[in-house]
C-alpha cells in the first residue's frame, strides 16, 4: 500500500488542490473511455471540495465518465439538511450536466435494512469486482472526533469483516439509522483519500500517525487498502502534531 500525507494551510487550499487532482484522475479515465466511480462523504470539506468543482470545473470536466455514489447516508429525505446527498445536490451536481443515471444516492428515506440491500446491488452491477469484492475508483472518507470513518464507529470494527456490501450502522449518541459502505468495500478500492480538517481532529490524527495503542479502537485506522493507495490531506489545525 502506497500512502501520501499531505498538509496544507486552509481548508480551502486542501480541497482546491483535491479538486485538480480528481480533475486529472477523470480526464485520465476518459481518455481510456473508461467509466470513473467515486464514493463520496459528507462535511464541511467535503463541501468545500464539491462547490469548487461546481464553479471552477464545471465545464472542463467530462461528467458523463463518472458515476457518482455515497459513502455513507443519515436515513433522513433528501431536502434534510443533515442529507449527504442533499448536500452534494446542492453545491454540485445541480450545477453540472451529467446523465441521472450515473448518480447513485442512497435512499435515505427508505426502510434501513431494504436500502442496504438495494444499494449494494447497485452498487454491485455498476462497479469492477476485486477479490468478489466492488471496486470503486476512488472512495473519500472524513474522520470523526471519535475515529469513526464512513458510519462505521467506535466499537463495531467487526464491520470490517463484513463481508456485505453496505451494513446498517446507528450513531452511538443520537441513534439514528445510517447506510454505510463495509470496511472491506473501502480498503478495495483504487485510491481512498481522508480529507480532515479542524483542531477538534488533531488529537485523534496524532495518536493515528504516532500509532498510539489507544488508536486501535478507531475505525479510521484499519482503513488499509489492499491494493490500492491511501492519501492524507490535513489541514494544518488537524495535523499540526504529526
Amino acid at each position: 500500500m502506497n500512502k501520501e500525507v499531505r498538509i496544507f494551510q486552509t481548508p480551502y487550499k486542501l480541497a482546491d488542490e483535491f479538486a485538480a487532482q480528481i480533475v486529472k484522475m477523470i480526464k485520465g479515465s476518459a481518455e481510456k473511455m473508461t467509466p470513473y466511480t467515486i464514493a463520496l462523504s459528507g462535511g464541511t470539506t467535503p463541501e468545500i471540495l464539491f462547490k469548487i468543482l461546481g464553479e471552477k470545473y464545471v465545464g472542463t470536466i467530462p461528467w458523463n465518465f463518472i458515476h457518482f455514489f455515497w459513502v455513507d447516508e443519515r436515513c433522513v429525505p433528501p431536502e434534510n439538511s443533515e442529507s449527504n446527498y442533499g448536500m452534494t445536490n446542492r453545491t454540485l451536481l445541480s450545477k453540472i450536466d451529467i446523465p441521472s443515471g450515473n448518480i447513485h444516492r442512497i435512499i435515505g428515506e427508505a426502510v434501513p435494512e431494504k436500502e442496504a440491500e438495494r444499494y449494494s446491488w447497485e452498487i454491485s452491477i455498476n462497479t469492477e469486482k476485486r477479490d468478489g469484492l466492488p471496486m470503486f475508483d476512488l472512495i473519500i472518507l472524513g474522520l470523526g472526533e471519535d475515529g469513526h470513518t464512513a458510519s462505521i464507529f467506535p466499537g463495531h470494527l467487526e464491520y470490517f469483516e463484513s463481508e456485505k456490501v453496505c451494513i446498517v450502522a446507528s450513531h452511538p449518541v443520537t441513534g439514528q439509522k445510517r447506510i454505510s459502505i463495509s470496511g472491506k468495500v473501502i480498503n478495495n478500492a483504487s485510491k481512498v483519500v481522508f480529507l480532515v480538517t479542524g483542531n477538534k481532529k488533531r488529537t485523534v490524527v496524532e495518536k493515528m500517525f504516532k500509532k498510539d495503542p489507544a488508536s486501535l479502537n478507531y475505525p479510521a485506522a484499519h482503513v488499509v487498502p489492499v491494493y490500492g493507495s491511501l492519501s492524507w490531506f490535513l489541514d494544518k489545525a488537524a495535523g499540526e502534531d504529526i
